[in-house]
């Protein structure tokens, strides 16, 4: 860095584009926001677009940064800055044309923008008593439209997919409390599907079983939903307890659905069946915990004992549901909130109800 009002830094110049500079350099987080800027999408009084960054994430933001904070933290993903002006690349004889040095000049504020990585600066700005350098990849656009074209395409990239990065969860320790809950949930998901002597064993679809049936993160999801309040609750942040009990747990109650709808589960799928679709899936997780509950179930027997008391009410393979007010074909149930709300709401009130006459029966 030299002169007030320009910093250098080194930079090595990949062979791209013949008409944009391309370069990566390192820098503090201090000199990141010397030289570029975020500046946010939104209308002008007269209605015109200026901007293109979408709006700070808050938790986003606070969960990197508390990741920064730990002394064992890296950030490898680079921060990717354009520039309109005021910046060049300067050649140095001696090092060749890949290293280089870049020249900003910041006499007039920040010349660059910050087109992917806003959330990981301001992360990183808000960091106190640890310097962090991180790695900065630059471009240099001739216009305003080079510019927004590039924002277009560096972030037009596809992401991994979801169920893929749930899958390799349980293989991170140390990770922020959102995804806590949910390594768990693919941890026991791993094991009910690879395990000896599992109820879903070789049925679970995931990235590296795309051959079975049910999906991952609807398991996922009755997990997260027991691990809450429910037939797991007792095991939460004990791995141990949750791959022995809590999966012994979970493999018992679907040995019971198996026996109990047999009909309705063997060589069936989603497309036929409701109760190897997620809305059925969802919904039963509900049932197993209540009868965990209310009945101190824990085996498939037990298990079996509550389920056949939804027999003659259910419709997952023909027919229609009966849910008092309203008629659904067996089929019209869709994995969405209201109509999981729905059916685990008939489920529950059918075994209220029928468990309530057996104990006056008694």
């Amino acid at each position: 860095m030299t002169k007030k009002n320009t910093l250098r830094f080194d930079a090595l110049v990949p062979a791209q584009s013949k008409d944009v500079a391309v370069f990566s350099f390192i820098a503090s987080a201090a000199d990141v926001g010397r030289i570029a800027r975020i500046e946010r999408a939104g209308r002008d009084n007269a209605g015109m677009l200026q901007g293109f960054q979408r709006p700070q994430i808050a938790g986003h933001i606070r969960e990197i940064r508390d990741y920064l904070e730990k002394p064992n933290s890296i950030l490898p993903n680079a921060i990717v800055v354009a520039f309109l002006g005021n910046a060049q690349l300067e050649r140095n004889e001696t090092q060749g044309s890949r290293v280089q040095q870049l020249v900003v000049d910041i006499s007039d504020g920040p010349p660059g923008w910050i087109v992917d990585g806003q959330q990981r600066f301001t992360a990183l700005s808000e960091l106190r008593g640890r310097e962090f350098e991180v790695l900065v990849s630059g471009f240099i656009c001739e216009t305003e439209e080079e510019l927004q074209k590039q924002f277009i395409l560096v972030n037009n990239t596809r992401p991994l997919p979801k169920a893929l990065v749930y899958e390799l969860l349980p293989k991170v320790a140390d990770l922020p409390p959102r995804m806590s809950s949910r390594s768990q949930a693919a941890l026991i998901t791993e094991a009910l599907n690879y395990k000896t002597g599992s109820a879903l064993k070789g049925l679970i679809k995931q990235q590296t079983n795309p051959k079975g049936v049910i999906r991952d993160t609807v398991l996922q999801r009755v997990i997260m939903n027991s691990l809450s309040d429910g037939a797991l609750r007792l095991y939460e942040g004990d791995d141990a307890l949750l791959l022995d009990r809590g999966v012994t747990t979970i493999s018992e109650f679907f040995h019971a659905v198996q026996h109990t709808f047999s009909d309705d589960w063997a060589g069936h799928t989603p497309k036929s069946s409701r109760l190897m679709h997620g809305t059925g899936i969802v919904a039963l997780g509900f049932v197993m915990d209540y009868l965990n509950s209310v009945t101190g179930a824990a085996t498939r027997d037990e298990f079996a004992g509550g389920l056949r008391l939804l027999k003659g009410r259910t419709a997952w393979t023909a027919g229609e549901w009966d849910f008092g007010d309203e008629r659904r074909r067996w089929n019209g149930l869709q994995n969405v909130p209201a109509d999981i709300r729905q059916l685990s709401f008939h489920l529950m009130q059918v075994l209220k109800r029928r468990l309530s006459e057996t104990e006056r029966a008694a």
